[in-house]
Parts: structure tokens; sequence; C-alpha cells
């Protein structure tokens, strides 16, 4: 917490507005616009997971449908397509920046076409805080007019040439869990393009209640709409999101700085012109052997560190679907760890991961 989130969570109590609506809730939802610029409109919702399934809903996704989802990612990139019945289809990576491979989508897109199931839509993700290919994937969006929904949980406070992450495709997604940039201990935002488009997905957010003095409802609707107590808390957070972003790129820099000579371990630097929030700080060994090492050295005193995701097709929930890959995901899966980088880790916590991650490397 940054220390100001208190006084508009108070607001909202001494104000009695604690319901999904108030002044908080309008007023996250202008912070967020004004951050990213732009005439873009902001919805606040429970989740980054209810976002990403609005925005389904907005691009009329349905059962039978087909959608493109990056494989190398959360398992909430992918769970909202099969809340609409929908299929995932997945790509895997490539390797400048782990995120969704633009050669290997297009490959995708054609062999649908092909075999007459366009997909409806592309989800792409901004991994750990690096921007994806986005010139490269709009052109392909473009191309085939497929909508993109951009994955940005992981990259709010990134940059594409300048441009925020979350304002590059069709829609964006922002989320606020408890482990994210910034956090509302719990929610999201969709990003949209159009006032319509937004207050499309707040009435579905609000369980789609028609203008009636009664209880009307012609659509299926979903209890995602944010609170005014939890958008207190966002509207606190957003003063220290610069700092937070400063914080995590710092961890980045101390790593590598201390860590790039040893040969046997690999940093994600940034392609010219992405700029990421480096949300976690990640690292690629030369083996499985030695990635579970430093994790469990690590471990043994007590210190978390996490094997990269787990690519969604090689879950067993999503294993006997269409994917399209070229092994850097499961490469990075089998060698890649997430180092401890939250905001508030200081320089003693920093020396101490340090101590035990060189002196693992210099004892293999």
């Amino acid at each position: 917490m940054g220390g100001m989130e208190q006084r508009f969570v108070e607001e909202a109590f001494n104000t009695n507005w604690i319901a999904p609506l108030g002044p908080n809730v309008n007023g996250f939802e202008h912070d967020i616009a004004k951050y990213l610029g732009g005439n873009h409109q902001v919805a606040v919702l429970s989740s980054g997971t209810a976002s990403i399934h609005m925005a389904l809903e907005l691009l009329g996704v349905t059962r039978g449908d087909e959608v493109l989802c990056q494989s190398f990612t959360f398992s909430a990139s992918a769970n909202p397509i099969m809340y609409q019945g929908a299929t995932p289809v997945f790509v895997d990576s490539e390797k400048d920046t782990w995120n969704i491979s633009p050669e290997l989508l297009e490959i995708a897109i054609k062999d649908r076409i092909e075999n007459y199931k366009k997909p409806k839509a592309i989800i792409a993700v901004h991994l750990y805080g690096m921007p994806y290919k986005a010139k490269e994937i709009s052109e392909i969006s473009k191309k085939y007019d497929i909508p993109v929904i951009e994955d940005s949980a992981e990259a709010f406070g990134s940059t594409y040439f300048n441009t925020p992450c979350g304002t590059l495709g069709k829609f964006g997604v922002l989320s606020f869990n408890g482990n994210k940039i910034i956090t509302t201990s719990g929610g999201g935002a969709l990003v949209t393009k159009t006032i319509e488009e937004k207050n499309s997905a707040v009435h579905l957010s609000t369980q789609a209640r028609d203008e009636a003095p009664h209880y009307e409802h012609s659509k299926v609707g979903y209890n995602y709409r944010m609170s005014n107590v939890v958008a207190g808390i966002g509207r606190g957070q957003m003063l220290v999101l610069d700092d937070r972003v400063a914080a995590r790129r710092q961890n980045y820099d101390f790593y590598k700085t201390h860590l790039e000579g040893f040969k046997d371990i690999e940093f994600l630097d940034e392609p010219y012109g992405f700029f990421s929030n480096r949300w976690l700080t990640c690292i690629k060994t030369s083996s499985f052997e030695l990635r579970e090492q430093i994790r469990l050295k690590l471990l043994e005193q007590d210190i978390e560190s996490r094997p990269l995701w787990k690519p969604m097709h090689m879950q067993p929930v999503f294993k006997d679907f269409l994917h399209f890959t070229n092994g850097t995901s499961e490469d990075l899966f089998e060698k890649g760890l997430c180092l401890p980088s939250g905001s508030n880790l200081t320089k003693n916590d920093l020396n101490r991961i340090l101590h035990i991650i060189s002196g693992t490397l210099k004892n293999i």
C-alpha cells in the first residue's frame, strides 16, 4: 500500500457508497483513462479474467467459435474462451519478448481459414510486463480482420514505442490482483475505444438489467462490477504506480548487474522501443537441473521463486486442443525462473537473494 488508499476507502464508508457504483468507481476509471491517455474508455470490473470475458462477449464470441490465444501465459488468458463455449487454439512464442509469435500466428490463421474456421479473436499477452510485438500483431489482425484482445494484466505501466500497453488492441485488459504492479486486492479493468463499448460492458457486468421500473432482463448478465470500496484502494494505488514501476525496474537492474556475468543464465532484454514495467524479473538457466538447484536453494531459506508459466498447450485441461508450437515456451518453462520481485524488497533482501543464487552458480 502507498499510504493514501485509506482516505478514499474511508470516504466510501463515510458517504455510505459501498455498492458497485459511486464516486470512487467513477474516479478510478477516470484516473486510469487519464494515465493511458487518448480517448480511451475504462470500465473497472471484479478481475482481469472478467475483463477478458467481457471483451469476448462484446466481440460476439459464442459456442463453436475459435479464438487464438498465446500459449505461454497464465490460464486466466484462456479460461474465458471456455466460458463462452468457444474453442481455444494456442500459439507459441518468439524468443525476443517471449510473447506470441507473429509468424506462427499467421500460420495458425491460414490453417483455420483453410479448414473453414476463421478465428473470431486473438488474445495476445504482454508477459511479465514485456510488450508483445504489437506492430506485427496489429498488421496481421488488420490483414485478416480478426480483432485483438490485449491482455495487459501484467503490463500496466509498460509502453510500446511510447504507447501505453492496454491501448494497443481492439480491447485492453488490466488486472489489479494482489500480486500485480498495483493492486486493489482483486479487480481489473476493460479498456475500450468508445463510450458505447464501455456502456455495454458495464451493462453486462451488472446483470444486464434493462431500463424499467421493475427487474427486466433481455440478456444474460454477470456480477462483475467493481465495488466503490475496492475502487477507493485503486485510486490510492494510482498515485504510486510510477514509483512501483521504478522499483520493479530497479530490481531487474540489480539482478542483471550482479548476475549477467554467469554464462549459465540469461535475462530478457528490452528490444528497441519496448519499455517493460518488469513486473517480475525472470531468468533462463542452462538446464532444468540448474533451475531447480536455484529454486530449491532459495526455498531452503524460505525465499519463494517460481518456474515460468507452464504453456497452455501442456496443461491437462487444454492438452487436447489444437496448438501451433515451435518449442519456445516449452524450453522457457523447463529452464526459466521468476525471481523475487516485490516493489518493497530492501537492499538487504536483494543481497540475500543474490548471495544464494551466485553461490549456487559458482558451485556448478
